[in-house]
């Protein structure tokens, strides 16, 4: 029999691949976004998270064995964020048909579970790393919290089983995603070629020299599959990255090769991206007309506070992924080619030169 899908957030830069990925599998799948694009062999579903009848209508008639929810909403604040984030979960679940059969609803959060939320980010008193799963929550406000209470009283109520998905920095591709460390990095290079500036790593000394980690979209996607179809992943919490680790000093190198420019040396200092690329509109502008790039808007592409988050903290990071390497996921993916495969994607798609 056919299992059906409902991937929630199908645009961005992980639910789109969630969707590929489970067609690849044979799924039948819907996407549901507020502006759904096409996409082979998903159905689209076009409704506002926020509005819970609108929600309802859009998914009547769609009876999924397996939920992943990938979106979000960032606001001003994180009481916002709060509010927001945690009314989406609870208004996608109650308008949820019942199920027809067993049904599991997968929940992805991301490292400031243990990190904090924007607002107090890699701040004050936080785990040691490699941060484990059992990790306990931090004692301040978190939107990921709230969207896992929501998970918890739907399953509670309803009885599906649930995962929760932590990835570190997701590297893929996703015109108009908020967080974008790789396309973001893909045009600072660029317009370091194009323009003759120093490629300057804008992060700290502890990130240039310290252990770190990231995951590439594919790699989250065939976590949330498995985790949907194996029962001994029923409701728990998984990290998820890699599986390598690497030093910034290193990568920034390898980043640089790629895109045929000379890495500047780091002295240490921190020089942020939103420092660096605050004048640079118009300058993609230019390089996207000069070379007929699909893309001349550069807040599409590039969200150099959400790099500088990152590559800013003062804190090593690094994520063990030991529960779910014992429970049997055995996916692995290098950092450096899956930043390549981006950067040769982004190309072919006509959003770099």
């Amino acid at each position: 029999m056919t299992r059906t899908a409902l991937v929630v957030g199908v645009t961005g830069i992980t639910g789109s691949v969630v969707a590929r990925q489970l067609v690849t599998e044979g799924w039948q799948v819907y996407g549901l976004a507020r502006r759904p694009q096409d996409q082979d062999g998903v159905a689209p579903v076009s409704a506002d998270l926020l509005d819970p009848q609108a929600t309802k209508a859009a998914l009547s008639g769609i009876h999924p064995d397996a939920v992943f929810l990938t979106t979000w909403l960032r606001k001003d604040s994180e009481a916002e964020n709060i509010r927001v984030n945690g009314a989406m979960v609870r208004n996608l679940l109650g308008a949820l048909p019942p199920a027809r059969g067993p049904r599991h609803v997968a929940l992805v959060t991301g490292l400031k579970h243990y990190l904090g939320p924007f607002e107090a980010y890699g701040k004050g008193n936080l785990p040691k790393t490699p941060f484990r799963e059992d990790q306990g929550r931090l004692d301040v406000e978190n939107f990921y919290y709230a969207q896992e209470d929501e998970l918890f009283a739907g399953a509670k109520r309803d009885g599906f089983t649930w995962s929760v998905h932590r990835p570190h920095t997701v590297i893929g591709k996703a015109v108009g995603n908020a967080m974008n460390m790789g396309a973001t990095l893909a045009v600072y290079a660029t317009i370091c070629r194009e323009t003759g500036r120093p490629f300057i790593f804008p992060g700290s000394a502890m990130q240039w020299n310290g252990l770190t980690d990231m995951t590439d979209s594919r790699q989250l996607a065939r976590q949330l599959v498995w985790a949907a179809t194996t029962p001994e992943a029923a409701n728990e919490a998984f990290n998820i990255v890699n599986g390598d680790v690497f030093r910034w000093s290193w990568m920034w190198q390898r980043i640089a090769q790629w895109f045929g420019i000379e890495a500047a040396p780091f002295d240490g200092t921190v020089r942020p991206l939103e420092e660096q690329m605050k004048d640079d509109a118009a300058i993609w502008t230019e390089i996207a007309a000069r070379h007929g790039l699909a893309e001349s808007d550069l807040t599409r592409l590039a969200s150099p506070w959400h790099t500088d988050a990152d590559l800013g903290r003062p804190i090593e990071v690094v994520t063990d992924m030991g529960k779910s390497r014992k429970l049997g996921f055995a996916g692995y993916q290098a950092t450096d080619e899956a930043f390549f495969d981006l950067f040769t994607k982004l190309r072919a798609d006509r959003l770099i030169p």
